[in-house]
């Protein structure tokens, strides 16, 4: 069977089919290279935008059954800062004491009532951790001190549990 050999010069790339032959000129390898290059910097751009709408979406939050133990005071005039260090530093010294304790938070960087000095927070495994705290000798010996460098204080508690 005779083939017929035809040749057609595609306009704008200069590139020559013969028969079904590509004969590539450096014109055609060019465009070709840039159209593959921004095919690949759409593509990435594209899936990059979509994984982080989805990170955005698929923002995960938990609700622990912990209790969390939130204190606001505000300190009596003339206290020194020795002894607001060592009152703080008590409440770690507690946390590596009392069965129970999970975390502490002991640096308030917002307060929104001005005339607060501070606040800290003591997260508890369980509610019977919180109650245990409560009671404990070493907890009771701290707040007798606690009591006495305070003018005021505000706690509460906050649980997901039961």
């Amino acid at each position: 069977m005779a083939c017929l050999r035809a040749k057609k010069v595609l306009a704008y790339t200069g590139a020559e089919f013969i028969f079904g032959e590509r004969l590539m000129t450096k014109g055609f390898r060019l465009v070709s290279s840039a159209l593959v290059a921004a095919g690949f910097l759409w593509a990435g751009s594209f899936l990059g935008a979509w994984q982080a709408h989805r990170a955005v979406a698929q923002n995960r939050f938990g609700q622990p059954k912990t209790v969390i133990h939130v204190v606001l005071y505000k300190w009596k005039d003339g206290v020194s800062d020795a002894d607001k260090q060592k009152a703080i530093a008590g409440i770690k010294e507690m946390a590596a004491k009392i069965p129970g304790v999970k975390n502490v938070w002991l640096k308030a960087t917002r307060l929104q009532l001005r005339d607060l000095s501070g606040a800290f927070v003591i997260e508890f495994a369980s509610p019977e951790a919180a109650a245990d705290y409560a009671e404990n000798p070493i907890h009771e010996a701290w707040s007798k001190s606690w009591q006495q460098l305070r003018e005021n204080s505000l706690s509460f508690q906050v649980t997901n549990g039961d």
